[in-house]
């Protein structure tokens, strides 16, 4: 049968565990070698049961000479067999696993991997994994480092085990080596069967670290290798819009000389790599990195006016109703006193364009992509917080024009290798500096002793000063779920009732109803309440200027990324604002990760640092959604990310001379743009 054959079609007993094995991500008998293990059980130590020893973990091999169920005192049933090998015999206990008496006999030759419990000369393998040894003495699940893979329900590692066993014994002639072998010699990489091979039942662990290896400079350099098809794909097959820049040179300067402040540096710099783009008549596939309030949007509003000045529409899609009518006031205050005709669209707002009005630009939710909204000459579509909207919908929108320019935005800090590889197919721009005149805010890593002092402060700058105050609950599970929400719930209940009884507070979670959550902030930013306590949901980018505080409870369960992002909630107006990381962690190197903050206020860089200090973990919560992008290999990587980079640059011209590696490069491709 061949790896290609779909689970579907391999027969009836991989056709009971379909639906199970698409949760995993096991579609087709080849995805079973590629679902690696997170762990290994170390059953590599045999013993004969003369040598065991109380508190050792070992594997003994013999012949099961009783078993039997057994009755507790309560009721409950034991499992007691007795193995024998050459040298003694030796007590063996389950619990709770009658179907035992059913699959094992005695006279069966088995292999028993556990703890040795017991003191003095009375011995018990208690629970052991076991396994029945067939005539070729080969075990897989026990006498050695024993993979132990992600699993769901229904789906054990045992199983799984079984399955990869026998299509590594029947698929070495399938699996063909892709990786040039000049690249494999270069950095010391095995060859593909090995490392399948080792990866799943490693002779050791050193092999499996290098077979690892192997398997994660694979991942990293074929999404490089599909970025740099995917970009010389879209500049140089592709025809874009030429945006004429000289000849409305008088018309850019008026609308620099209109804006109230002057751009920062690195706004400048973004801007002129988007004249850059929109002269060379390809077009634009460009990523702009920037912290909240670092200006993003005046930079896709000027991107906006020239595509305008030379007869384009633009289209600006962000992913929630309020940030879309943020953007909204900001771009029509900029733009609408040159002529430009500014619309907005969402789910409670239908577009309205009178007659004798021009729409110039539109600026909505997924509203935008509404087949009653068609665009005559469109020019320039910008996507905010692009990871928040899926392939489909992106590329939805960009279809309603020929060949647009994209200029996508996100306010998710990224370290620049990890940008690099996810994001290789666009060109980068990053906005690294704040504009000027903007406070710093302050933060403050505040110890539990100095809490009740902490609400007493903030207490006093709502009622003297009239600001306004968000408080945090982390999440309690990877996900906002319902325990999340409870436990929000009761924290704002105790706020109310025992620390602000005079004050007016107000909750918003990620199960509300967009619409509830909506008129929460709307009523929020209008001053109707004091405090605002949230789970994480607080959206990106909301600006709510007389919010000066913002307090993170179990700030440990953020990543720095994390927290530095819902730091940027506060510190959009004049006034000073402050952040105050609460935890009661003891833990000195979450102490000195968290008062990082105190001194740091650049995300990438915060980001770079929680990378080294805890690994990649809140990654994939801030950047992918649900989504890993990186199965194998891990974004703190960077020595092998930059090995990998570096080799793809070398191949890339060579693709067409290398059909199997081009083959693959496709197929990341594919999986790429559909990865569901």
């Amino acid at each position: 049968m061949l790896l290609s054959t779909p689970v579907t079609d391999a027969g009836r007993a991989y056709k009971m565990y379909a639906t199970r094995l698409e949760k995993l991500g096991i579609t087709t008998l080849k995805d079973f070698l590629f679902h690696i293990p997170h762990r290994y059980d170390d059953f590599s130590v045999v013993s004969k049961v003369q040598e065991l020893q109380a508190g050792e973990v070992v594997t003994v091999k013999g012949t099961l000479i009783e078993l039997k169920n057994q009755f507790t005192r309560s009721y409950k049933k034991i499992q007691k067999a007795v193995l024998q090998d050459e040298t003694g015999i030796v007590d063996v206990l389950w619990f709770n696993q009658q179907f035992l008496t059913k699959t094992l006999h005695v006279g069966d030759t088995v292999a028993l991997s556990g703890r040795v419990e017991g003191d003095g000369p009375i011995l018990t393998l208690t629970a052991p994994v076991y396994e029945q040894i067939g005539a070729d003495g080969v075990t897989i699940h026990t006498g050695r480092l024993v993979p132990i893979y992600p699993e769901t329900n229904g789906v054990s590692s045992k199983w799984l085990r079984r399955q990869v066993y026998k299509l590594l014994l029947t698929a070495k002639e399938e699996l063909e080596e892709y990786l040039p072998e000049d690249v494999r010699k270069r950095h010391h990489l095995y060859d593909l069967y090995t490392a399948l091979w080792q990866i799943h039942f490693p002779d050791n662990l050193e092999m499996a670290m290098k077979a690892k290896e192997r398997l994660a400079f694979d991942e990293v350099f074929l999404i490089q290798l599909a970025a740099k098809e995917r970009r010389a794909l879209w500049k140089e097959k592709q025809k874009g819009y030429l945006l004429e820049l000289n000849k409305f040179e008088k018309d850019i300067d008026k609308l620099w000389e209109s804006l109230p402040f002057e751009l920062t540096g690195a706004q400048k710099r973004t801007v002129g790599e988007i004249f850059t783009d929109f002269s060379t008549g390809k077009p634009m596939n460009r990523l702009v990195e920037g912290d909240v309030g670092s200006g993003k949007t005046i930079v896709a509003a000027i991107a906006m006016y020239v595509a305008y000045l030379n007869g384009y529409q633009s289209v600006l899609m962000a992913p929630t109703e309020i940030l879309a009518e943020q953007h909204f006031a900001t771009i029509k205050k900029f733009l609408e006193k040159f002529g430009v005709g500014v619309f907005l669209a969402t789910g409670s707002k239908k577009l309205k364009v009178p007659e004798d009005t021009k729409l110039d630009i539109l600026i909505g939710t997924h509203a935008v992509l509404s087949e009653k909204i068609a665009f005559d000459n469109l020019g320039l579509v910008v996507i905010d917080e692009q990871q928040r909207f899926g392939v489909e919908q992106r590329s939805i929108i960009r279809e309603k024009g020929t060949n647009p320019h994209l200029l996508t935005m996100t306010a998710t800090p990224i370290p620049r290798t990890v940008a690099l590889t996810l994001y290789g197919d666009l060109d980068l721009s990053i906005i690294d500096e704040m504009p000027k005149g903007r406070k710093e805010i302050k933060t403050w890593l505040v110890p539990p002793q100095k809490r009740d002092g902490a609400y007493k402060w903030i207490e006093e700058k709502i009622t003297k000063e009239h600001d306004q105050v968000f408080i945090v609950c982390p999440f309690i599970e990877e996900s906002e779920n319902m325990t999340t929400v409870k436990a929000a719930k009761v924290e704002f209940e105790r706020l109310q009732k025992n620390v602000f009884p005079k004050l007016k507070l107000a909750m918003l979670h990620g199960k509300m109803k967009a619409k509830e959550k909506d008129e929460v902030l709307a009523d929020f930013k209008a001053k109707k309440y004091d405090i605002l306590v949230a789970t994480p949901v607080v959206e990106v980018g909301i600006d709510i200027p007389n919010a000066t505080i913002i307090l993170i409870e179990a700030a440990d369960r953020f990543g720095l990324a994390g927290l530095h992002q819902l730091r940027g909630r506060v510190g959009r107006g004049d006034k000073q604002s402050f952040c105050l990381l609460f935890t009661e962690s003891k833990n000195a190197q979450t102490t000195t990760r968290l008062k990082s903050l105190e001194t740091m206020h650049n995300g990438a860089a915060l980001a770079e640092l929680d990378l080294q200090m805890r690994g990649a973990g809140e990654l994939y919560g801030t950047l992918q959604h649900g989504r890993r992008w990186l199965k194998i290999a891990s974004f703190g990587d960077f020595m092998l990310i930059e090995r990998a980079k570096e080799e793809a640059n070398n191949v890339f011209g060579k693709l067409p001379d290398l059909p199997l590696l081009k083959q693959k490069v496709e197929e990341v491709t594919i999986k790429q743009v559909n990865p569901d």
